[in-house]
C-alpha cells in the first residue's frame, strides 16, 4: 500500500458505521468525527441542546432484515419496523461489537476539509470545549448525511412575520405531547409531515395537513410484502419500468383507492418519477376524522391561517416538514453541489477532481439504503488501500453527466433527485465495481 494510509470518516450514523467496519475489517487505520455525543446519526434521540430530527414516534420505514448490516441482523425481539430507540441501540452495539467506538472523537464538528498540497487532507475540527484543532489524512469519507439543514419555502407566505402562533421546521418537533389542546398546522406530504400530522392528531384540538402537491401514498406493505422487499425482489428487478409502475400503481388501487377521495391531491405523476411516502396511518386518521387536509398556505393573518381554497383557520403553530437543503460548509466551495445544486458524483461516492475524498450514504433509494452504503464502503476501503482505481477525471464527468441527465428525465432536476437510486440497479452497478 506504499505510505502509510490514514482515513477519516466524518459522521457515527448508519453510513459512518459502515465505512469504519470495512476499513477496520480491512486494516486500515481511521479516525471518525460526529458533533453528536455517541453514534448513532438521526436514530439517536436529540438531548438538551440538540437540534432533531429524531422525533419520539419515528419508526423504520423499511423491513429490519434489510435495514440491520450483513452478518449482524437486528434482534428478533424487535418487531419489523422498529423505533428510533431501537434503531439507536442497534446502531450503537454494532459499532461496540465491531470495535468501532474507540476510533470516533465524539462531540467533535469538522469545520474544514481542505487539500493540503501533497495529496493529502487537513481536516480541522472543534470539540465541545471549543478547542480546534487539525490532522492530516490520506483520504476522507464524508458520511454525515443530508438531514441537517432546514428549507422552509423561500418566501414565507405574505404574512408570515404577523403571525401570532409558533412556526417550526420538522427538525426541531419532538413530540405531539407539547402541543396539546392546541391548533397546528402540518405543510408537507413526506415522511415527516405524514408521521408528525398523525402524531399531533393524538394529542391537538385540531390537526391541519397543508398541501400544495400530491404525492403517491404507499402502505408499508402491499400484498403481506414489505414494499422494499418487494423492491428487491428479483421478479421485480426482472420487471421493465413501466412494468413496476403497472404493478404498484393496480396495488394502491386494491389497498387505499384514489387519494382524491381522502381529500387529497392526486399525483400529477406516474409512481416513481418522484419520491413516494411510506405510511400506513396518515389516511386512516384521515379517514377517522383526526386529520383534516388542506391546500397549500397562502397566507397569514394574525392567529389564522389562510389556504388556497379561501378557507381560513385559526392556528397556534405551524411545523414546516417541508425537507432540508444539502449542505457541507467544511468542504471546498463547488463539492459535491453544483452550482445548480445538484450532487456530482462519480458513482454516488467520488469526487472528480478531489483524489482521496469520498461520500457514503449520498444516496436516496426507493427501498433500504443499507446494502447499498455496504457495498459503497467496500468499494471505498478498495479505493483507498489502492486495489482499485478510479478512471481520469474526464471519464469520472462523463458518467456523472449521463447520470444526471437520466434522473432529469425521469425525477426532473431537482437536488433531490440527483442522488435517487434504484435499488437493484445501483447494487448491481457497484457490485461490478468490486470485481474491476
Amino acid at each position: 500500500m506504499g505510505a502509510k494510509v490514514r482515513v477519516c470518516v466524518i459522521g457515527a450514523g448508519l453510513s459512518g458505521l459502515a465505512v469504519g467496519r470495512a476499513l477496520k475489517e480491512s486494516g486500515v487505520d481511521f479516525t471518525g468525527f460526529d458533533r453528536a455525543p455517541d453514534a448513532g446519526g438521526i436514530w439517536r434521540q436529540p438531548g438538551a441542546g440538540e437540534r432533531g430530527p429524531g422525533y419520539r414516534t419515528l419508526h423504520l420505514n423499511t423491513a429490519k432484515d434489510l435495514t440491520g448490516y450483513a452478518g449482524c441482523p437486528m434482534p428478533s425481539s424487535y418487531p419489523l419496523y422498529p423505533r428510533h430507540t431501537e434503531v439507536a441501540a442497534y446502531l450503537r452495539d454494532f459499532a461496540e461489537r465491531a470495535g468501532l467506538l474507540d476510533h470516533f472523537a465524539f462531540r467533535t464538528e469538522v469545520t474544514s476539509v481542505r487539500p493540503a498540497g501533497d495529496g493529502a487532507w487537513t481536516v480541522a475540527g472543534r470539540d465541545a470545549d471549543g478547542t480546534e484543532a487539525s490532522r492530516r489524512f490520506t483520504h476522507v469519507v464524508v458520511a454525515s448525511g443530508h438531514h441537517t439543514e432546514p428549507a422552509l419555502p423561500d418566501p414565507l407566505p405574505p404574512g408570515a412575520d404577523t403571525f401570532t402562533g409558533r412556526t417550526l421546521h420538522a427538525l426541531d418537533y419532538q413530540d405531539g405531547a407539547a402541543f396539546t389542546g392546541r391548533r397546528v398546522v402540518v405543510v408537507g406530504l413526506g415522511a415527516s409531515a405524514v408521521d408528525i400530522a398523525a402524531d399531533l392528531s393524538r394529542h391537538t384540538a385540531r390537526t391541519l395537513l397543508s398541501v400544495r402537491r400530491g404525492l403517491h401514498i404507499v402502505p408499508k406493505q402491499l400484498y403481506g410484502m414489505s414494499v422494499d422487499q418487494i423492491a428487491e425482489a428479483p421478479w421485480f428487478q426482472e420487471m421493465s419500468l413501466a412494468g413496476q409502475r403497472e404493478f404498484c400503481e393496480e396495488a394502491l388501487r386494491v389497498a387505499r383507492g384514489r387519494l382524491a377521495d381522502y381529500g387529497l391531491p392526486e399525483p400529477d405523476h406516474p409512481v416513481f418519477s418522484s419520491a413516494v411516502t411510506i405510511s400506513d396511518e396518515i389516511l386512516s386518521r384521515i379517514r377517522h376524522g383526526a386529520v383534516h387536509p388542506r391546500p397549500a398556505i397562502t397566507s397569514f393573518d394574525g392567529d389564522r391561517v389562510v389556504f388556497a381554497d379561501g378557507t381560513a383557520e385559526p392556528a397556534d403553530a405551524v411545523v414546516y416538514c417541508t425537507g432540508y437543503r444539502m449542505d457541507f460548509p467544511f468542504l471546498p466551495a463547488g463539492c459535491p453541489l453544483a452550482p445548480d445544486g445538484a450532487v456530482e458524483l462519480y458513482r454516488r461516492v467520488a469526487a472528480p477532481g478531489l483524489p482521496g475524498l469520498y461520500f457514503a450514504g449520498l444516496v436516496r433509494p426507493v427501498g433500504a439504503i443499507t446494502r447499498l452504503v455496504e457495498a459503497q464502503a467496500r468499494w471505498i476501503t478498495r479505493l483507498v488501500t489502492g486495489t482499485a482505481v478510479l478512471p481520469a477525471e474526464d471519464v469520472m464527468r462523463e458518467e456523472i453527466a449521463g447520470y444526471l441527465d437520466a434522473v432529469a428525465e425521469r425525477y426532473g432536476r431537482t437536488q433531490g433527485s440527483s442522488i435517487q437510486v434504484d435499488v437493484g440497479p445501483y447494487l448491481t452497478e457497484l457490485r461490478d465495481a468490486l470485481d474491476e
